[in-house]
């Protein structure tokens, strides 16, 4: 390698004019990628509820019923009206109330009681729409400036919306405030004015070079959007950490920049691509998941490391070097005390406290899967938010509802009126629109008017449009889909298809659950091969790995205690983000530990490795703390929101630990570690004295 990186620092010119072109396609190319806040697109292709809803586009040419909106204080006339301004906004492409159910020009008094209630209730109208994908933003928004601030609306196509500008609004927040914080971190744990601004270049270069590379793959997942810019800058500075402290040792030592560079480069090279390594296997565990935001997050978060790993070894020396005159004139003194003192404090505690985390291990396993579990996007607002304030409004005043369409082959009369009076007898179906019960199975189709033949027969099939009193996930909701699918078995076996909220949420919990063994076995036996590779021992990895998944454990455990229910997409997503984020801190101390542990005894090689790894860990990890953090208070969008909370926990976790059980492990098992690693010769008891 020392023939390459020779060959980058005598080019300089070169490396800097590929990045700047680099750089400024990809700055150009980023605002043309899109992003899809629906979680609902990122089912498996072959899953039942995706195969319904494309049926239903190709034979009916609308989507489902994915919006409710109330407007309150109006007589049947007004809101005859509001239907059909509703009706005439682009982008809705069907609504349906009470008029669509029973003949509104006689009393309503004399019609179903429970079907009139489920429209309109104490002068409040509640109209179903269906919102076409492509224009729900401004669907959604020409709603509001209809019905007003005081009327209220909800419903997938809403939260999407909801979630599509509060996003974009607050991850421009969050990135301004993440560059600020990361700036005041690296200035107090450098030693010039300069190396951190020349560190957020290059780190800077990398995302941008990532995040436009990204038009590769046409639209991300908001996951992807909201936390995949902004989780690179947070795992992958360290690699200029790590680079930054080798060149400054081997400035201390007497040599010049440039060969100080050279030196840092080789000497650092094999721990930075193993932290770099087991960050995209990290990641790229996510491609297997079969729910599709893991294989869309994971690419590019794994793309972008190697684009970090290549900055780090290319483009950050060349900066370091050629800004070196200005980082000599703005050196200051440490900001940060020796941490000398800390390593004697960790040394009289990590043995009691190494005894504690292994006491924790086995809670802290099986409590993670004890955990109650949202799997959709019902619950991703707050009560405090518009959206929240809209949701509580008209379940206050209607219920909950739920609407589900089930296609049938059409043609069988007789059949579909069975299916029909079958699913009107399921309690929670509070009602059911279709040809056979709102126009009649001996009305013939050629006397209904073109509009509402369309909306309930198509060339091949039939289309019931079941309003049901549940929320759209749940064990209630679950069970429900569960009824009508076998109602539906038994009249049409093989030849029907559900859709709706509630369908494709089930799809989506039987999806993820079935990610989360596989994806965490594979993503820790990649990452335990990659460190059996660099440390050529078989307890090394045993250790760091079993460090690192007791963290994610105890993380993944405290929301269980604590009462909280977690976003299932967070929980399987934070697994694999905190391995590969924070095992770094794990292989850098065992890494200087045997390196010490050569020349000084176990207790003193403990104590050199606390206080020679202490600050570029905490560099590291405050960042990813921070970041964490800021994500989780400022989002407003539930499974941000709470993967960020958890990234900055499970960081705090993994730092704790590393800090004041790794040391013990290692101090415990130093003879093993010995006897079981490959070359490696420990300093006798001899020789210390």
């Amino acid at each position: 390698m020392k023939k390459i990186f020779s060959w980058i620092l005598g080019h300089k010119a070169a490396v800097l004019s590929v990045f700047a072109v680099g750089c400024l396609v990809c700055a150009l190319l980023y605002p043309q990628i899109r992003v899809d806040y629906d979680m609902n697109d990122y089912l498996p292709k072959g899953a039942a509820s995706t195969t319904a809803i494309d049926v239903m586009k190709d034979e009916f040419g609308g989507g489902i019923p994915n919006a409710r909106v109330m407007v309150s204080g109006v007589s049947v006339a007004e809101a005859l009206q509001y239907k059909q301004k509703l009706a005439k906004i682009d982008g809705v492409t069907d609504v349906t109330w009470l008029d669509d159910a029973v003949d509104v020009k006689e009393p309503l008094e004399t019609q179903d009681a429970d079907t009139v209630q489920t429209y309109y209730k104490n002068n409040n109208a509640l109209y179903t729409v269906t919102i076409a994908d492509d224009k729900r933003v401004s669907a959604v928004n020409a709603i509001r400036g209809l019905i007003g601030g005081s009327n209220a609306m909800s419903g997938p196509a809403v939260l999407t919306a909801a979630a599509t500008q509060s996003t974009m609004s607050e991850l421009s927040v969050i990135v301004k405030i993440a560059v600020l914080v990361v700036l005041l971190i690296l200035v107090l744990t450098t030693t010039s004015w300069a190396e951190p601004v020349v560190m957020l270049a290059a780190i800077g270069i990398a995302i941008v070079l990532n995040a436009g590379s990204n038009l590769m793959f046409g639209t991300i997942s908001f996951v992807t959007s909201g936390a995949g810019n902004i989780l690179q800058l947070a795992v992958s500075l360290d690699f200029s950490v790590f680079l930054l402290h080798s060149y400054e040792e081997h400035r201390q030592k007497g040599l010049g920049a440039e060969e100080a560079m050279l030196a840092a480069l080789c000497g650092s090279f094999g721990t930075i691509l193993s932290c770099g390594l087991t960050l995209v296997i990290g990641f790229a565990a996510l491609i297997l998941m079969r729910f599709r935001i893991g294989p869309d997050l994971g690419l590019a978060l794994a793309k972008g490391i190697c684009f970090s790993l290549l900055t780090v070894f290319t483009l950050f020396p060349v900066l370091m070097l050629l800004a070196d005159h200005w980082i000599e004139k703005t050196r200051h003194r440490p900001f940060l005390p020796k941490f000398d003192k800390f390593g004697h404090a960790v040394s009289r505690a990590m043995l009691p406290l190494a005894l504690v985390f292994c006491l924790l291990i086995a809670p802290g396993f099986l409590a993670r899967d004890k955990n109650d579990f949202y799997y959709g996007s019902e619950h991703i607002f707050q009560a405090s938010t518009q959206v929240g304030r809209d949701i509580n409004a008209i379940n206050t005043a209607f219920g909950k509802s739920n609407a589900m369409v089930l296609i049938v082959p059409k043609g069988d009369t007789a059949k579909e009126t069975e299916l029909n009076n079958a699913l009107k007898g399921i309690p929670q179906i509070s009602s059911v629109l279709s040809y056979v019960n709102n126009v009649g199975a001996e009305v013939p189709a050629q006397y209904l008017d073109a509009d509402t033949l369309s909306k309930l027969e198509s060339r091949h099939y039939s289309r019931m449009v079941l309003t049901a009193k549940t929320s759209y996930e749940g064990d209630e909701a679950f069970s429900l889909v569960k009824t009508i699918r076998g109602t539906a078995e038994k009249y049409y076996p093989g030849k029907w298809y559900l859709a709706g909220e509630s369908v494709s949420t089930y799809d989506l919990m039987d999806t993820i659950q079935a990610d989360d063994v596989r994806v965490n076995l594979i993503a820790v036996g990649a990452v335990f091969l990659v460190l059996l590779v660099m440390f050529r021992s078989l307890t090394v990895p045993v250790v760091l790995v079993l460090s690192i998944e007791t963290a994610i454990w105890i993380n993944q455990a405290i929301p269980y205690f604590a009462g909280t229910t977690l976003f299932y997409i967070s929980y399987l997503i934070i697994g694999s983000i905190q391995l590969g984020a924070t095992v770094d801190y794990a292989i850098l101390f065992a890494n200087r530990y045997l390196g010490f542990r050569k020349t000084l005894p176990k207790m003193d090689a403990v104590r050199r490795t606390v206080a020679v790894t202490t600050v570029p860990i905490i560099t590291s990890g405050s960042i990813l703390v921070v970041v964490g953090y800021l994500l989780g208070f400022i989002s407003s969008h539930g499974i941000l929101n709470q993967l960020g909370r958890l990234l900055g926990t499970g960081t705090l976790l993994s730092m704790g630990i590393v800090f004041f059980v790794l040391p013990g492990l290692l101090y415990v098992l130093d003879k093993p570690i010995e006897k079981t690693s490959g070359n490696l010769h420990f300093l006798s008891k001899e020789l210390k004295s």
